[in-house]
């Protein structure tokens, strides 16, 4: 049946849910530890866990990130808050309600940039609130039970929830590996999928192009990446689609999504909304958002990479694509940042992070934390490069690997023991130009003949005879002159 439906004339819409865990020691509410692992049910306290008698207090911290993230998504900050008790029953929720910024956001619109099909584009934001997360029911642990562990219950979240303002499943790809790449520059969250510290929800409809009207939305969960996002989605928009086709009935209803078969199932329907009787936490009092609060948030924000793009393209004159690559995540763009302070060459520090740099950082399955060389001992080889005492293969075959097997050696000093200084030196460099010109009489006459390319033949032989050393430069200037003589 699929075969014959035309596909391309609905259109979908997405909204998308993140929850994020945020990198503070303590839990939202209490002081227990909010660390990931441990031993189930370590981490909890009569606090975390509702006991009688028992009060939540606010963490300061938690606030602080939640507003970071708020500005970086250019936000609007709510200074008059409150928290609300959203009132509803599941086994790993220890109080029987969830304290919840959900009714009174701290965050209120904004967008994240996303580079998509070629160009940037705004996905608009709803809100941005706080909240505390809920404990983990564990179905492995015993045959007959379902095991609780408190441990992540109360650990505080933001929950970033967009507008339906997204059409593809490549756009929403391309949303959350922009926000966890924010998170994880503000150090707000780890952004780590896998252990459940960034979880997406997303709710999806379809409609006929031209239609301004949504359609009734399916909310798919349990996704634990970012390519299983892009895959849920397009796996929803395509059963909505064939079920239209076929005469039948969209249900509003939340499903998960199977990863090892790229399908998902009903988990429970949503006919009628939930009724979670919302009312304000009667053991929290209202907070105040202070403007000197604000204040020493705002100047303490990173650059965010989206503006140090740009500035690497106005100001270094960096092609768009190397840009974005150095500013994929905070670490590399430090890195370079560093470099580029140490030397003037700009677009030669780019080409070595995105050339050797990365080339070792992947054979190694490694991180830019883990390279040997500080950014001052990779600018003293591109000085050397610079000043054409050595060329940029010997220095990234020969002298890089030397460099990091004795990093504190200056890469002088390895090129002079290695001896690999360039010949700049013409009389040394004329015998073997006329060797290999010898060599090689009928390509001379070919390149006499109009066939100009074969000048990086002889380049390369000169090289190749002259073990690296003469000066690529100098060498292509006296083959030209003895060749056109």
């Amino acid at each position: 049946m699929s075969a014959s439906i035309d596909y391309n004339k609905y259109e979908a819409v997405i909204g998308l849910e993140v929850h994020a865990q945020l990198l503070t020691q303590s839990k939202l509410f209490s002081s227990d530890s909010a660390a990931f692992g441990g031993q189930p049910n370590t981490h909890i306290s009569p606090v975390t866990l509702g006991h009688p008698g028992t009060l939540p207090f606010l963490n300061r911290k938690a606030v602080e990130l939640a507003i970071r993230l708020g500005f970086a998504c250019h936000c609007e900050i709510e200074r008059e808050n409150f928290f609300a008790r959203k009132n509803y029953f599941y086994p790993d929720l220890p109080k029987g309600y969830q304290i919840s910024q959900h009714t009174a956001p701290i965050c209120l619109g904004g967008y994240v940039p996303i580079f998509a099909d070629g160009k940037t584009r705004h996905v608009q934001l709803n809100r941005i609130h706080l909240e505390e997360d809920a404990g983990k029911s564990m179905h492995d642990q015993d045959p007959d039970n379902t095991m609780v562990d408190y441990n992540r219950a109360g650990v505080p979240l933001v929950e970033i929830v967009t507008e339906p303002d997204l059409h593809h499943a490549d756009e929403a790809y391309a949303y959350l590996t922009e926000l966890r790449r924010l998170v994880r520059w503000l150090e707000v969250c780890d952004g780590n999928m896998e252990e459940g510290s960034m979880r997406c929800d997303a709710n999806i409809s379809i409609r006929l192009k031209g239609d301004t009207s949504l359609g009734t939305k399916v909310e798919v969960k349990n996704m634990n990446s970012i390519r299983n996002v892009k895959r849920a989605i397009e796996n929803e928009i395509k059963r909505q689609i064939e079920l239209v086709e076929a005469g039948e009935r969209i249900v509003q209803e939340t499903r998960s999504f199977d990863a090892s078969n790229g399908s998902s199932f009903p988990l429970r329907s949503k006919e009628e909304a939930n009724d979670y009787r919302y009312f304000p936490e009667p053991d929290l009092a209202p907070f105040r958002i202070t403007e000197p609060f604000l204040d020493d948030i705002r100047s303490a924000l990173p650059e965010l990479p989206e503006e140090m793009v740009q500035r690497y393209m106005r100001d270094l004159q960096l092609p768009e694509y190397d840009a974005r690559v150095i500013c994929d995540d905070k670490p590399t763009a430090v890195y370079f940042e560093n470099l580029i302070n140490a030397t003037p060459h700009h677009k030669a520090a780019a080409n070595w992070m995105l050339g050797p740099v990365k080339s070792w950082l992947n054979e190694q399955n490694s991180s830019i934390e883990q390279f040997p060389l500080q950014p001052a001992a990779l600018a003293g080889l591109i000085a050397l490069i610079a000043d054409g005492k050595v060329n940029f293969s010997i220095a990234s075959s020969r002298i890089l690997p030397a460099m990091m097997e004795a990093p504190g050696k200056t890469p002088l000093a390895i090129a002079t023991d290695l001896n690999l200084i360039q010949d700049t030196d013409e009389n040394s460099i004329l015998p073997v130009i006329e060797a290999v010109l010898a060599k090689y009489p009928g390509k001379v006459a070919e390149f006499k003949a109009g066939k100009k390319g074969l000048i990086g033949l002889f380049v390369g032989e000169v090289m190749k005879m002259s073990a690296g050393k003469a000066d690529p430069k100098l060498t292509n200037e006296l083959l030209l002159k003895q060749l056109n003589s």
